[in-house]
């Protein structure tokens, strides 16, 4: 499956609502996969991101193998470190976390990757992944020892969003981390967005029907939800297509 990019990039231009279901290999059994996998299919969904800040090694390859089995959604990775590449996925977010200034995740990790990436036919998206402070130290903070933007600076994180599209990202990630007490803020979502000329994607602590509409509603372009699926399939029932 190709075109990825291409067709997040066509569906923003027509106005079109994005979801991707974050899951985990570290916190996801291989065994509910297809009673989970049958409900994203029936839901809003349109992509299911894989990764984590800390999975063990080719547990996110037996993922990808058997979410393909049950779905016809691209599988894009979202990976922590190089040990999540497989070419069982479709694409994969090349993340480089200009939030902070630790040089491994700015560029170190892409180097270590290449390599791997030679022998893989995913399609590769440049993504400018932004820390956004949320009330608590999350996952990515720890491993990657930088510091979330906080949410009071709205015109740093703009500027940094901007910064990261004039260097070439087609991508820009607002993140609030896995568990976030609070999502990104609609106000910090509407001054991103009216910056920007590429897709924004909005991630973390999102966990009701209310606050995907208002992360939409504010200028986010494509939504991930990943905990709240894990901690309440129900939520599945109110984003039925």
């Amino acid at each position: 499956m190709k075109n990825i990019y291409k067709n997040i990039f066509q569906a923003v231009s027509n106005n079109e609502k994005l979801l991707a279901v974050l899951i985990d290999p570290d916190k996801f059994s291989v065994n509910k996969a297809e009673d989970f996998i049958g409900k994203v299919n029936q839901s809003i969904a349109t992509h299911i991101f894989v990764g984590g800040s800390e999975v063990d090694d080719n547990a996110t390859e037996v993922l990808a193998i058997t979410i393909k089995k049950y779905t016809q959604l691209p599988i894009v990775l979202f990976p922590g470190d190089v040990t999540q590449i497989t070419n069982k996925a479709d694409g994969l977010l090349f993340l480089s976390l200009i939030s902070g200034r630790n040089p491994e995740y700015l560029i170190g990790k892409h180097v270590d990757s290449v390599s791997k990436l030679k022998e893989t036919n995913l399609e590769i998206i440049p993504t400018g992944y932004i820390l956004i402070e949320n009330g608590k130290e999350t996952a990515v903070q720890r491993v990657t020892e930088t510091a979330p933007l906080s949410r009071a600076n709205i015109q740093l994180i703009a500027d940094t969003a901007k910064a990261g599209e004039l260097l070439g990202m087609k991508l820009i990630y607002l993140e609030a981390g896995s568990g976030a007490s609070e999502p990104v803020s609609p106000k910090i979502i509407s001054k991103v967005s009216r910056h920007l000329q590429v897709p924004l994607i909005v991630g973390g602590g999102i966990r009701t029907k209310h606050q995907l509409e208002e992360a939409y509603n504010s200028g986010a372009d494509l939504i991930v939800i990943g905990t709240a699926f894990e901690d309440d399939e129900t939520f599945f029932e109110e984003i039925r297509k």
